[in-house]
């Protein structure tokens, strides 16, 4: 199983794409939508909730998120829809039973998203290593597109498809992510006595493994069997192990920054 992804500017982009996915025979189970939302009035327009879900709320990802989800208006009119609260992001529309699960902390989501509605081959295939991407998009107010294809044909097929439908590549986005980081980090560890020229690679390496949802919160001798067995010898140098450090506090910041303002906007409308 092959996953896929396109980002796009706006939501409506995002449908069209996924539209397009299904003419090329994926399931709608493998597709899914992650869109960021900006108010209740928002969603309760785009997503019917049931009777037991406060509009626009859904669960926090990391905890019950299989209660978010509900039949709904999205992609087509049986698409499960979640509403999720996700720290460092804010509100996030997830359009089709694997965007929650793609979104969640650890493996409890996917297992609880995932249940018997999807084989077990598709919940392990979820590309986690990718999510910091998806989160810094989503910060940004585009669209994300996930899909997985069964060979390589078919993913071939998807990419060009999403790519004329006008998305950036993961590839693209990740790349622009680290532009915006590059010059801060670059006078960090030159400010640290390291040459960032001839370490960038495993600096970076270092930088973006700490943002695996399974890493976040853990200090590097916490983390350092899973590193090692995903990283062999690189996880032991001090770039990597630098980049590693910040990293962490990056997604410290990201999370502290991005939850200020929600929780002021929620304090104004009590007051």
């Amino acid at each position: 199983m092959e996953s896929v992804v396109g980002i796009f500017n706006s939501l409506a982009d995002a449908k069209r794409a996924a539209a397009i996915l299904r003419t090329l025979g994926i399931p709608e189970e493998r597709i899914t939508v992650l869109s960021p939302h900006t108010s209740d009035t928002n969603v309760e327009a785009e997503v019917p909730t049931s009777d037991a879900e406060q509009p626009g709320m859904g669960s926090a990802v990391g905890g019950t998120v299989g209660a978010a989800l509900g039949v709904a208006g999205g992609m087509t009119a049986g698409a499960a829809v979640a509403s999720l609260l996700v720290p460092g992001v804010g509100p996030v529309l997830a359009f089709g039973i694997l965007g929650a699960a793609i979104l969640g902390t650890g493996g409890a989501a996917a297992g609880v998203l995932a249940g018997d509605a999807l084989e077990n081959a598709l919940a392990d295939g979820l590309p986690r290593d990718e999510v910091y991407v998806y989160e810094d998009a989503l910060r940004r107010g585009r669209s994300v597109v996930i899909t997985f294809a069964d060979d390589e044909l078919i993913a071939q097929n998807a990419r060009t498809e999403l790519a004329r439908a006008g998305a950036e590549s993961i590839d693209a986005a990740r790349e622009e992510w680290w532009i915006g980081l590059r010059d801060a980090e670059r006078e960090h560890y030159t400010n640290q006595g390291g040459d960032f020229d001839l370490d960038e690679a495993k600096y970076r390496l270092g930088f973006e493994s700490a943002l695996h949802p399974d890493r976040r919160g853990k200090s590097g001798e916490d983390a350092a069997a899973s590193l090692r067995e995903k990283y062999g010898a690189d996880a032991n140098a001090p770039a990597f192990r630098q980049g590693y450090e910040r990293g962490q506090r990056y997604q410290v910041y990201i999370v502290e920054s991005c939850w200020v303002a929600p929780l002021d906007k929620q304090n104004s409308k009590a007051a």
